[in-house]
């Protein structure tokens, strides 16, 4: 059985490396758009299981994963370019938010199939922030791709005060739920794991 996940993102891939993981990357093309008036939680847990379906094949287990951040019930997606970016940092500055990720994994086992999705949520609390920082952060391409328009696994980290909840649903992809929910749908997380002989190798 392969291990596959459904996103282009590095940061996603990067977690799941430092899991010593053996796992293949193929991102899905699903839309991402965010039907009106939709709540992040539904929002995000759909998005992750529609990406999950996309690629699910015979013999894989797929790992797909969304994420929002909210701000006084606005969800920030990815910005649409560098000023989109600096309007949303100045919107997060020196106030908290929360950072709502969806994860889904699916499974095909002797012709059929299983999907489990879940959603975890973290609140984070922002520093103030002058003018003259974001236009030096947005002007760095970090935030470009990122929701929000931050990373907190990179530049960005330097403008966060304090998480309450697990950092990696913050990077994108919370990797303390995939061990369960594989077992939920039939497949032993640790079966994936690279072998030492081969990481020494």
């Amino acid at each position: 059985m392969r291990l596959i996940l459904a996103s282009g993102s590095p940061r996603r891939a990067q977690l799941l490396d430092q899991l010593g993981l053996d796992f293949v990357v193929q991102p899905s093309e699903v839309d991402e758009s965010r039907f009106p008036d939709e709540p992040p939680a539904e929002y995000v847990e759909r998005v992750a299981r529609q990406k999950c379906l996309a690629v699910l094949a015979p013999d894989t287990l797929v790992v797909a994963a969304d994420t929002a951040v909210v701000h006084e019930g606005r969800v920030l997606g990815k910005p649409a370019h560098p000023e989109e970016a600096r309007s949303m940092l100045r919107r997060l500055q020196d106030d908290t938010h929360d950072v709502f990720t969806g994860v889904a994994v699916s499974a095909v086992r002797d012709g059929g199939s299983s999907t489990r999705s879940a959603v975890d949520v973290t609140r984070v609390e922002m520093l103030p922030i002058t003018d003259e920082e974001i236009d030096d952060y947005v002007s760095s391409g970090e935030p470009m791709g990122k929701a929000g328009a931050y990373a907190l696994q990179g530049l960005g980290g330097v403008f966060v005060r304090s998480v309450a909840g697990s950092p990696y649903t913050v990077i994108g992809l919370p990797v303390h739920l995939l061990p369960r929910m594989a077992a939920a749908v039939g497949v032993r997380w640790a079966d994936f794991r690279v072998r030492a002989e081969r990481v020494s190798g």
